[in-house]
């Protein structure tokens, strides 16, 4: 997604802009010319994201459009790691996820991460493995794991999808990998935990799609 629709969609967090201009759109996403902001809104509203009406002067977010009926629309924020953590965290919101609504309890503090790397690819999250290009779907409401819980956090700045361990013994906390591959796990002193921003725990996983090449 361009970072200017990027932007545009961060404006539209706070809920529903009236009486607002192109031109104001503009200046508060730092885009100096009407037509380009024009162009990336006619993207959002393909994309079913967003729509500008220019008579009432109203921009609202798309996502919540059909949210009536069996599915319900998630923001996607990135990527996390599942491997070499590589990847900064960010708040910027890349898409949204359309998925049952079946999956959860609630919608509010849910949003949902791309996995990247195989070190959670032999991770069981109700019955499903982490493999790269899946999505995370993740409560950020739950801060605090209970031991054996898959949690997001972010170390260094960095997104991480990891098992959570809790070593009383050596009074340490382990997130720890399962993979098929050899990675080491992260080490985290019970007294360091501010050190280790957790986002929240992971509650479903949507499984990339496997398409079958067409002869």
């Amino acid at each position: 997604m361009h970072p200017i629709q990027k932007r545009i969609l961060k404006l539209l967090e706070g809920g529903l802009l009236e009486s607002i201009s192109v031109r104001k759109i503009g200046l508060l996403v730092g885009v100096e010319h009407p037509q380009q902001i024009k162009h990336h809104l006619n993207q959002l509203e393909v994309n079913g994201l967003a729509k500008y009406d220019r008579e009432s002067k109203t921009l609202r977010s798309l996502a919540d459009i059909g949210n009536g009926g069996n599915l319900v629309t998630l923001p996607v924020y990135g990527v996390a790691n599942c491997g070499n953590a590589t990847n900064f965290a960010d708040n910027y919101i890349e898409g949204y996820l359309k998925v049952s609504k079946k999956l959860l309890n609630r919608t509010d503090d849910i949003i949902v991460l791309e996995a990247d790397g195989d070190s959670m690819n032999k991770a069981n999250v109700n019955g499903k493995s982490i493999e790269d290009g899946d999505y995370v779907i993740v409560d950020t409401k739950h801060k605090s794991p209970e031991p054996g819980e898959y949690i997001v956090s972010i170390i260094d700045g960095m997104a991480n999808i990891k098992k959570f361990i809790l070593d009383n013994v050596n009074q340490q906390i382990v997130l720890m990998p399962e993979s098929t591959k050899s990675y080491s796990p992260i080490f985290i002193g019970v007294d360091e935990i501010d050190d280790c921003s957790i986002c929240g725990k992971v509650l479903q996983v949507i499984k990339k799609p496997k398409l079958s090449q067409v002869s």
